[in-house]
């Protein structure tokens, strides 16, 4: 039931803006094959992927997305890229397409992934 829900989200999201769909279908092919116990639903508006528990989403904005992790604050930020200031959270913002190469988002969502799997007990 929740891959339909991620289709439909998905296909909204290509009639609405079809240059964040490309950004989103890119970034989400990243996340999903990081790992067979990766799993995806469509929560808070975007799309959040687990392996036990929530370690990052995907969100489109009316000029950009942003890719946001849960214990964003925990990430070595080796490319100086992460935003925001909160105790947990912290996001990438992407208004095209390069920037997912540019600001190394398959980088973080690996150091998100291990320390998702690390946290397990």
């Amino acid at each position: 039931m929740n891959q339909s829900r991620v289709e439909n989200l998905l296909q909204d999201l290509n009639l609405i803006n079809s240059a964040n769909y490309e950004m989103v279908q890119s970034v989400r092919k990243m996340v999903l094959g990081l790992g067979a116990d990766v799993s995806e639903e469509v929560k808070y508006g975007g799309i959040l992927f687990s392996a036990t528990n929530s370690f990052c989403g995907v969100f489109a904005y009316s000029t950009h997305i942003s890719l946001e992790f849960s214990e964003g604050a925990t990430l070595s930020d080796k490319y100086s890229v992460l935003e925001g200031k909160g105790k947990f959270r912290r996001h990438i913002k992407c208004l095209q397409m390069d920037e997912i190469q540019n600001k190394h988002l398959l980088h973080y969502l690996k150091l998100a992934y291990q320390h998702q799997k690390s946290q397990q007990t």
